[in-house]
């Protein structure tokens, strides 16, 4: 499938869970939840006891918590990309406090409404959302001190044009935290075909190998993975899509699916 066929599928697939926000129930916590479809599985991680939370920002779609590892300093400016309802942005945001300002990207019209409304809500006005692209980020050379992000990278297509993308809007010293679902081993093909479960985190996940090696080939240094966890999938999810043999090495850990919080630093001599 097409690059742009993909995107349009994962902007229809978040438009709906934005329209959706409020009449769904929190699966905080659990590893193994479907979404309200049942084509994606949510790994999110709780996040009700940090400061600047907002539960009606948290549609429950992460899979780490980059804000707890991105060294986010008061007065900073953070980029978030795939910033969804805004929940990651509010947390950054308490942390940089007045002094500094967050920005949200992300592609879904909906989602970019939802995370103003909130923001309203809130009261802040040192956060900003963007409707953008994370392949063709619209923002100048060298403008963030920090950029993080939560479950959005394995939805990209070209992900080394992504990190391309990052380390260029990135200050020289600036770093970047990301949480991300990795995989081990091979997954079925006719998952890894199924354009639905792209928009799920599943079909557009890569290797940790690779994922390592393009943030490595990026130019990036100090690469540091902060946080690794096996992720559970629905049964009905591995009925689908497993035949008995990929099912047995999925349980034993031959295959597997991964979140993954990992950072890295941008030189500081440029």
């Amino acid at each position: 499938m097409e690059s742009d066929d993909l995107k349009q599928i994962v902007k229809d697939k978040y438009g709906r869970i934005a329209e959706q926000a409020g009449k769904q129930n929190s699966c905080c916590g659990d590893t193994s939840c479907c979404g309200s479809e049942g084509t994606y599985t949510v790994f999110s991680e709780c996040y009700d006891k940090l400061k600047g939370y907002d539960p009606e920002a948290d549609l429950n779609l992460g899979c780490g918590i980059p804000t707890g590892f991105a060294v986010i300093k008061k007065g900073d400016h953070v980029l978030d990309l795939g910033s969804g309802a805004g929940n990651d942005c509010f947390v950054a945001r308490a942390i940089v406090g007045d002094e500094g300002a967050v920005t949200g990207l992300d592609m879904t019209e909906s989602m970019i409404r939802k995370a103003r409304e909130n923001c309203k809500k809130l009261g802040y006005d040192n956060i900003d959302f963007v409707e953008g692209d994370i392949e063709q980020i619209p923002f100048e050379d060298n403008s963030f001190d920090v950029v993080i992000s939560n479950c959005v990278l394995n939805l990209v297509p070209d992900k080394a044009r992504a990190f391309s993308e990052i380390y260029r809007v990135l200050k020289p010293g600036g770093r970047f935290c990301i949480s991300d679902v990795l995989i081990k081993g091979d997954l079925p093909e006719k998952l890894r075909r199924d354009a639905e479960l792209y928009a799920g985190c599943v079909s557009g996940a890569i290797g940790k190998e690779r994922y390592l090696e393009l943030i490595d080939e990026t130019g990036f240094s100090g690469v540091v993975t902060h946080k690794e966890r096996k992720i559970g999938l629905p049964e009905k999810l591995i009925s689908d899509f497993f035949d008995e043999d990929e099912a047995r090495s999925f349980q034993t850990g031959e295959r597997g699916i991964y979140s993954i919080t990992v950072s890295a630093a941008k030189a500081n001599n440029l």
